[in-house]
């Protein structure tokens, strides 16, 4: 047993934990709630030794404990997989799983041992990657599986999980479910931080919810229910999570791709439109190609296609060609594509847009403070405008990333996974900010793992398998049993929608 007791932490003047409890029972699944900027993270950071608290006790089976850094904890068998992945993007899959940890005969690596043991542990996971594949060539999934690898091959004793489902697909989810149940049964227990309500109520034992750096809920999972966990956690009820986007008209296409083909990423003859006003869905497997497709249409990789914006044929080679073109993309990787993380709020949320903001090659500063201010409230970002974006919170950083392409004003905005690592009420206010700005005209393309918000948001959902597009449903065609069927390579109704 852990046990938490009064936990007190500030940077400089930002008070992010003001009297926290919390207590991790033996071979139990502890479920860690919370808005973004709520303590999650910090609580579990100062657990495993990465920070040291201000005040407060933690005991460990009734002995104080305090580790000096993430090592420390490791060896203590406390094992800590982030929300935002360390991985070494230069080295391999191999090299990354075994880093500080190396198998070694004689003084030099023993490759054959560290192999068989990456082999098993990710046939466990039932999971297929090349190990010599280089990590920064991995998508966000693989990474997230990565890590998820290297824990599994240590010896675990507490694992703390941050978003671990957030980049996964329902197959891999449930793969992981059943390897979270093993660890229990085997005697590890685990800290679950998630902002999927489903995963919760499916997978934890424990439930305590943080709110603006306090606890403020302790609560059996099988004895509370979503309603009261949402009230903890934003302080309020939530009502309509998706907004009503059955009267939504759209006509006219604004946007047309034809022939899009990405060899490199098995993507191959890929067509497809876009409406004005609309929110196009894509949905499919880890690894299908919707990400790809995107990349390339954005011009961040290369790939033939025919592009036509408002009826008119344009090139795009590269994202400057793309945003000249009135593109915007939100990518799934805030922390290396999305965000300058050395730059303050201001700066990052203003880029896109810079021109806009100056006069004569003159920066019009009140301008942008008033747009970042404007930003701070319509996003709910918790921060002051000069904090650097490594001090925010993950959530808090896809805020960022989101604002930051409104402000440029594109006529199509990409978004892949824009909710990833986001909490619930956050989740609500991002819905309806992209229903607003359909509403005004932009057009949406919308990639997510998560099948409801693909559903709850969607006019129409285009399904990939396998770099192939298998078929695009209308509204009253989309429910969770055509995706998958399509999803998996099936065909609905002995044809495939394509349209």
């Amino acid at each position: 047993m852990i046990k938490m007791e009064n936990i007190h932490k500030a940077f400089a003047a930002n008070k992010v934990l003001t009297g926290v409890d919390f207590t991790l029972n033996d071979s139990s699944i502890h479920a860690l709630m919370g808005e973004n900027g709520a303590g999650k993270s910090t609580l579990m950071k100062i657990l495993s030794g990465i920070h040291l608290k201000d005040q407060g006790q933690i005991t460990r089976d009734g002995s104080d404990i305090e580790y000096n850094n993430l090592k420390d904890a490791e060896k203590d068998g406390i094992i800590f997989i982030h929300q935002e992945l360390n991985i070494w993007p230069e080295l391999t899959v191999l090299e990354n799983l075994f880093i500080g940890n190396e198998e070694t005969k004689f003084g030099l690596l023993n490759s054959r041992v560290m192999k068989k043991k990456a082999t098993e542990v990710f046939e466990r996971l039932n999971f297929k990657i090349d190990l010599k594949k280089r990590a920064g060539d991995c998508s966000v999934g693989q990474q997230q599986m990565i890590e998820i690898a290297k824990a599994l091959m240590m010896n675990t004793k507490v694992l703390i999980m941050d978003e671990p489902t957030a980049a996964l697909t329902d197959r891999e989810i449930d793969v992981l479910f059943e390897i979270i149940e093993e660890l229990r049964e085997s005697g590890v227990s685990i800290i679950y931080i998630s902002h999927r309500m489903e995963e919760i109520f499916k997978i934890s034992d424990e439930i305590t919810v943080l709110r603006d750096g306090r606890s403020v809920l302790y609560e059996k999972t099988n004895e509370t229910n979503y309603e009261t966990l949402v009230r903890a956690m934003v302080g309020r009820d939530l009502e309509d999570q998706f907004p009503d986007r059955s009267n939504t008209k759209v006509n006219e296409d604004i946007l047309k791709v034809s022939n899009l083909s990405n060899k490199k990423h098995n993507v191959n003859n890929i067509s497809f439109s876009l409406k004005k006003g609309e929110i196009l869905g894509f949905a499919g497997l880890m690894g299908a190609g919707r990400t790809e497709i995107m990349r390339a249409l954005f011009g961040v990789d290369p790939g033939d296609k025919t592009v036509e914006i408002e009826n008119e044929n344009v090139s795009i080679k590269s994202p400057v060609d793309a945003i000249k073109n009135g593109l915007g993309f939100i990518t799934e990787n805030r922390k290396s594509e999305g965000l300058i993380l050395d730059f303050n709020l201001v700066d990052n949320l203003t880029l896109p847009s810079i021109k806009s903001f100056s006069n004569f090659g003159f920066m019009k500063r009140k301008d942008e403070r008033e747009y970042t201010d404007l930003m701070i409230k319509r996003l709910n970002i918790k921060t002051g405008k000069n904090s650097v974006m490594t001090e925010l919170s993950g959530g808090n950083q896809q805020k960022v990333v989101i604002g930051k392409w409104i402000g440029s004003q594109p006529k199509i905005l990409i978004l892949d996974e824009p909710t990833r690592g986001i909490d619930v009420g956050a989740k609500r206010e991002i819905y309806y900010l992209i229903n607003e700005l359909t509403e005004r005209g932009m057009s949406i393309i919308l990639i997510s793992s998560e099948l409801p918000e693909i559903i709850g948001l969607s006019d129409r959902v285009a399904v990939m398998f396998e770099g192939k597009l298998t078929g695009i449903l209308d509204r009253n065609e989309i429910d969770q049993e055509n995706i998958m069927t399509l999803a998996t390579g099936g065909q609905i109704n002995e044809k495939t929608h394509t349209k």
